[in-house]
C-alpha cells in the first residue's frame, strides 16, 4: 500500500513512521509513506499557498492551484483522495479496514483558517474528520489515520487475533486486561481469568464488553444484539451503579 502525504510541514512526519507498528510495517515493505509539499508546486518567488477568504474574515485559505497540482502529480486511477478535516466525517475503526485495503490513499492535510471549496468538491473523494476538536493543522490527523490503518495491514502485527479482538473491531468497546502479578496493591485479578475454564473467561469478557460500553459508549449498543441473560447482566450492573453514585 502506498500513502501520500499532502502538507505544508513534511518535517512533522520525520518521527511518528519510524517506530512503534507503523516502522515494522514499513520495514516489511507493507506500507510505503511519502510526503510531498504544495510549497513545490507553487509559481511566484516566495511560494504562496494561502489568501485572504473573499467576502472577508479572519485568517487565512489554502489557495486551490498549488493543492491541485500537488496532488495531482501523484494521483492515479488507483487513488483515493481524502481531505483531513474538522468538517468531514467521523473517522472510525470501520474506515480505518477501508482505508488499508487501499492501493493508494493520498491525504491532504489542511491548515490555517480551511481550505478552498473548490478543493473539497472538485479534487478530493472523502472528507474526514478524527474528532471534534480543532487541531493546528492535518498533520496530526494524518498520522492517526496512517498509524491505524498499518496496524490493520496483514504481516504489521504478530498476533493478527490481537488486532482482531481489539476495541470497535466487535462494534464495543474492548473487555478490560490483566497480567502478572496476579496481585498488585491490594488489586486482584478477577478469579474467573485464572480457573482455566475457556467458555466462563470468554463469557466474562463478552460481558466486561458490553458493559464498559454502556457506560462510556451507550451509542454503540444500539445495533447490538443481545442475549436475555446479557440484557439482565447490563440492568443488574447499571442499576447498582446508579443508586450507588446517588448515595454517594
Amino acid at each position: 500500500m502506498r500513502v501520500h502525504l499532502v502538507s505544508l510541514f513534511p518535517e512533522y512526519f520525520s518521527g511518528p513512521f519510524d517506530c512503534g507498528t507503523t516502522r515494522i510495517a514499513r520495514l516489511r515493505n507493507l506500507i510505503e509513506v511519502e510526503t510531498v509539499n504544495p510549497r513545490d508546486f507553487t509559481d511566484d518567488a516566495h511560494r504562496t499557498v494561502d489568501d485572504h477568504p473573499f467576502g472577508g474574515g479572519a485568517g487565512m485559505v489554502l489557495k486551490p492551484e498549488p493543492l491541485y497540482r500537488t496532488v495531482e502529480s501523484v494521483r492515479t486511477p488507483a487513488s483515493r483522495v481524502v481531505l483531513l478535516s474538522p468538517k468531514g466525517r467521523r473517522y472510525d475503526q470501520a474506515l480505518a479496514r477501508e482505508f488499508s485495503r487501499l492501493e493508494h490513499l493520498v491525504l491532504v492535510c489542511g491548515r490555517y483558517k480551511g481550505v478552498d471549496e473548490r478543493v473539497c468538491n472538485g479534487l478530493c473523494d472523502d472528507e474526514v474528520s478524527v474528532g471534534d476538536y480543532v487541531l493546528a493543522g492535518g498533520e496530526a490527523a494524518a498520522v492517526i489515520v496512517v498509524e491505524s490503518i498499518a496496524r490493520l495491514l496483514p504481516g504489521a502485527v504478530g498476533d493478527a487475533e490481537s488486532v482482531d479482538t481489539d476495541s470497535f473491531e466487535t462494534g464495543l468497546l474492548d473487555t478490560p486486561w490483566f497480567t502478572r502479578p496476579r496481585r498488585f496493591r491490594d488489586a486482584e485479578v478477577p478469579e474467573v481469568l485464572v480457573t482455566g475454564d475457556h467458555a466462563a473467561v470468554a463469557r466474562w469478557r463478552r460481558e466486561q464488553s458490553l458493559l464498559a460500553t454502556a457506560r462510556h459508549r451507550p451509542d454503540l449498543l444500539g445495533d447490538e444484539t443481545l442475549s436475555e441473560p446479557e440484557r439482565e447482566f447490563l440492568m443488574l450492573h447499571l442499576t447498582k451503579e446508579m443508586f450507588n453514585g446517588e448515595s454517594s
